[in-house]
């Protein structure tokens, strides 16, 4: 983990699919999380990619979680 001072970077972590509802989104839904400032993790085809690798490389997927 990195840390800045003390204080752990990752703030909070909401996991999104889970085994009794998974949600898949298209590349047009992809959300941006806190504004930009967190991610989202995606598993695509092409493995697990962040919500910004998805929309260059142009795949949806299934929402793993944000990360803020």
């Amino acid at each position: 983990l990195k840390y800045q001072g003390k204080r752990g970077i990752i703030e909070g972590l909401r996991r999104i699919s889970r085994p009794g509802l998974r949600r898949y989104v298209g590349v047009d839904e992809i959300p941006r999380v806190r504004g930009g400032l967190g991610i989202a993790i995606l598993s695509t085809s092409e493995g697990i990619l962040s919500g910004t690798q998805a929309r260059k490389k142009n795949l949806g997927g299934e929402l793993i979680c944000y990360i803020w």
